[in-house]
């Protein structure tokens, strides 16, 4: 993965747009890869599913709380990516109540499939899913590489650490 430029999709997003008007202010709007990570340091995690118990009470959260630090060591911006839609993503964020780190919504795992990262998690009635992993992408180029241990279809755990923000940030800390 290292050195390899992120493969292009397109991602469909819910925007909220007042012009809109209604109880549901919101439009869709296709965002893709170059529009994420063109010109950009960024860190992209993706996890299994919104709304899942590590994903919500540890990694996302922790993300947010840690923003200022990545921005410290010259991240632009936080991205987490799961395979699920927008509607689902949106609800998430807001329950979070996320000011910092961005969802992307791979609704139909398009890139999650072309990063090499979808599994089948049948076993907790997911369906296919993305694996656990995080990247530190510059300029839409991988640059550093944080997968979970374990990569399998039917996992029977979650594997949860080395895509955890704290090993992230060790990692920028030591390459200053």
């Amino acid at each position: 993965m290292l050195g390899k430029k992120v493969p292009f999709a397109i991602f469909h997003t819910r925007v909220r747009d007042e012009a809109v008007g209604g109880d549901n202010p919101y439009r869709w709007q296709d965002v893709s890869t170059d529009d994420y990570f063109a010109g950009k340091r960024v860190v992209l995690f993706s996890l299994p599913g919104a709304f899942t118990p590590t994903c919500s009470t540890y990694q996302l959260p922790d993300f947010e709380k840690l923003h200022g630090d990545f921005k410290a060591r010259g991240i632009d911006e936080i991205y987490c990516l799961s395979v699920n839609d927008s509607f689902v993503m949106n609800a998430w964020g807001r329950s979070q109540e996320l000011e910092h780190v961005k969802l992307i919504p791979d609704g139909s795992g398009e890139f999650t499939r072309k990063m090499g990262m979808l599994v089948d998690k049948d076993n907790l009635g997911f369906g296919m899913r993305s694996w656990r992993y995080a990247a530190i992408i510059d300029d839409g180029v991988i640059v550093e590489w944080f997968e979970e241990p374990g990569f399998s279809d039917n996992c029977p755990d979650d594997p949860y650490g080395e895509s955890a923000p704290q090993n992230i940030l060790e990692k920028l800390k030591a390459a200053a």
